[in-house]
This record gives C-alpha cells, sequence and structure tokens, in this order.
C-alpha cells in the first residue's frame, strides 16, 4: 500500500472543540427532579397527616381514659362517705352505750370524713369535670362538718339541763347532711353524666349517694327518741333530770397564764399583756358522767363594772379532771388588786356545791 492510500481511510474527531448535543437529556432530568420532588412532598404530607390523627388518637384516649378514671374515684369515694361513715354513724346514734363511748365513736367518723373531703380535694381532675368537682368537694366538706358538730353535741344532746338546745341544734346538723345528698343528687352527678356524654361515654356508670336514712332525723322529738335523750323531746325524761348515783364538782385549781392564784386573801401578782386568761382545772367528783354546762369567771373592784366571761364543758367522766381556759375579753384595770370569782355551775342532783367556787384576790402589773 502506498503513502497515499492511508488518507483516504475516514477519520472521527474527538477533539475538544467538538460537543455532543445535550437538550433532550437536561430536560428529562428536570422533569424527573420534579417527579420526584412532588412524590417526596406526598408522602411528607401522608406521614404528616398519619402523625397529627394519631396523635388526637391519642389524646382522645388519654381523655376518655382520664374521664373513666375520675368517675371511678368519685364512686369509690361517695361509697365510702356513704358505707364507712352514714351507716356507722346513725347505728352509732342509736345503740344506747354510755355518752362517753358514743362520742369517741362519732369522733373517729369525723376523722374518716375529714380524710375522704381532704383525699378528694387531691383527685387528678380531667378537663370538663372542674364543676363537677366543686359540688364533690361542697359534699363531703357538708358531711364532715355535719358529723363533727354531731360529735360535739352529742353528751349534751344525751343528758344535762342544756339538752333541749342540744337536741335541736343536733337535729339542725340533720338538714345539713340531707343537703349534701340534695347538692350531689342534683349537681355533683349530672355535671359527671353531661360530661361523659359530651365525650361519647354515655355508657359509664354515675354513682349514687344517700347519706341520710329517712327524713325522720330532722324532727328534734325523733332525734332524742332515737339517741335516747333525758331532755329535749318525746321518748326522754325530764328536763335536767339527775341519773342515780352522787354528782357535782369541785375547783382544783386556777392559773393566770403561768401565775396559779393562792386563794385566802394573798395577793397574786399577774403581768398584765394581751391574751391573758383563766386556765381553771376542776374534778367530777361524782359517780356520773356530767355534760353542758359553764364555768364562769368574775373579775371585781377597780371602780369599774364587774368584767364576766365564762365557757361551756361539752362532758366530764366520773373521776376524771378536766381543764377549761377562759380568755378576758378586755384589759382589765392595771395596779388595783381585784377580786376573781371562779364558779362551776352546779350539774342536776349537785348536793354539795360548797367546792365549786372561790375567791382571789388579783393584782395585775405592768
Amino acid at each position: 500500500m502506498s503513502f497515499f492510500d492511508e488518507g483516504d481511510e475516514p477519520r472521527t474527531s474527538t477533539g475538544p472543540g467538538q460537543r455532543r448535543p445535550a437538550g433532550r437529556d437536561a430536560g428529562s432530568d428536570q422533569q424527573q427532579l420534579m417527579v420526584r420532588r412532588a412524590v417526596a412532598g406526598g408522602v411528607g404530607l401522608v406521614v404528616l397527616i398519619l402523625l397529627v390523627v394519631g396523635v388526637n388518637g391519642c389524646l382522645q384516649s388519654q381523655r376518655e381514659a382520664a374521664l373513666r378514671d375520675y368517675t371511678q374515684e368519685v364512686a369509690s369515694i361517695i361509697s365510702a362517705s356513704d358505707e364507712q361513715v352514714a351507716a356507722p354513724l346513725f347505728e352509732a346514734l342509736q345503740d344506747g352505750t354510755a355518752p362517753l363511748e358514743r362520742q369517741q365513736r362519732v369522733n373517729q367518723l369525723r376523722v374518716l370524713a375529714e380524710g375522704q373531703a381532704r383525699r378528694a380535694s387531691e383527685f387528678d381532675v380531667p378537663g370538663g369535670m372542674a364543676p363537677a368537682q366543686q359540688s364533690l368537694l361542697t359534699v363531703l366538706d357538708l358531711r364532715a362538718g355535719a358529723v363533727a358538730e354531731v360529735a360535739r353535741l352529742l353528751p349534751s344532746a344525751l343528758r344535762g339541763g342544756g339538752s333541749e338546745a342540744a337536741v335541736q341544734a343536733l337535729a339542725g346538723q340533720m338538714q345539713a347532711l340531707l343537703a349534701s345528698d340534695v347538692l350531689y343528687d342534683a349537681r355533683t352527678a349530672p355535671f359527671i353524666g353531661e360530661t361523659l356524654e359530651q365525650a361519647d361515654l354515655g355508657g359509664q356508670e354515675v354513682p349514687d349517694s344517700a347519706f341520710m336514712p329517712d327524713l325522720a332525723w330532722l324532727d328534734p322529738s325523733t332525734v332524742a327518741q332515737r339517741i335516747g335523750s333525758q331532755g329535749g323531746g318525746e321518748g326522754g325524761g325530764p328536763r335536767g333530770e339527775a341519773a342515780p348515783g352522787t354528782h357535782g364538782h369541785g375547783l382544783t385549781s386556777v392559773a393566770i397564764g403561768d401565775t396559779t392564784l393562792q386563794p385566802g386573801g394573798a395577793v397574786n401578782r399577774v403581768p398584765a399583756g394581751p391574751g391573758l386568761a383563766f386556765t381553771v382545772v376542776f374534778q367530777n367528783q361524782g359517780e356520773n358522767d356530767e355534760a353542758d354546762f359553764p364555768v364562769r369567771v368574775a373579775l371585781e373592784g377597780g371602780g369599774g363594772r364587774p368584767l364576766t366571761v365564762e365557757d361551756r364543758v361539752d362532758q366530764t367522766q366520773a373521776g376524771q379532771e378536766a381543764t377549761v381556759t377562759i380568755p378576758l375579753e378586755q384589759m382589765p384595770p392595771v395596779g388595783e388588786p381585784l377580786t376573781a370569782t371562779v364558779t362551776v355551775a352546779p350539774v342536776p342532783g349537785e348536793d354539795m356545791t360548797e367546792n365549786n367556787q372561790q375567791e382571789y384576790t388579783v393584782l395585775f402589773t405592768q
């Protein structure tokens, strides 16, 4: 082959000056990118929707669980109030045991009722149940307060010259217990039911409550008869009638602050100041418990009007000492001798009253 024959073969140039057409490939890449972005956006939107639906579902489930739990807590506390406080209370009022024993039992029920009210105040209250919770707390507070007053009034209602007034007051506390039943039926239970229905939980049972066994407890004469009062209505004995055996009290000591007073004409110097009070210690020297009587302190002298203060004693036990603190309602004269007369009022059946009263000479100093 000659030199010139080689030049006839075709040549392909791959030099840098020549470029491959790229118009169609660039448009295809741009379209694919947009498709991918649209797919990613759609997937993200679906995920977001699923997240929102899932979160809402979890929140709804939590709310429904909270409503159910709250309703169960209310059912538990209100059932405990009816069964552990109400039933034993009316049983204790009628069991015929000694006044002090009955008072102790009712005081135990008072502690239980106060604990129930305190426990209810610590409930985790879900949204929408705030009105129900507020009325529930009022219901339990009414019950705890009434039981406390029944415990305080019971000894006086059972015996003593003031039993009629105590029976009237005790019957008044039954009104408070009835009010708690009415409030629960009219407010607490309907509020719970409405909130459950709004949450599509209408099948949840709302507990009932009835603290009062019957309305006859509102009548003082019925109260007197059922508790066995000695005065205050039908079924009791004459007002102030004394039980068999000896009755009465005797003074043991009297003090003002840290100063124990000495009788017999001795001048008892007492620093004057705010919060002055007489502390009177006396003993039930009879064979019977006594109830509902006053202890009085009278200050005379100094050219002014006598100053008289008193406090009522709910109950004393036979053979036991009792203490009552009687604050002075105003500052007594300073620097002038005063006569302080301390008296434990006689009780029905008390024959000897000489040791119920004592006089002291008191000089209040700056």
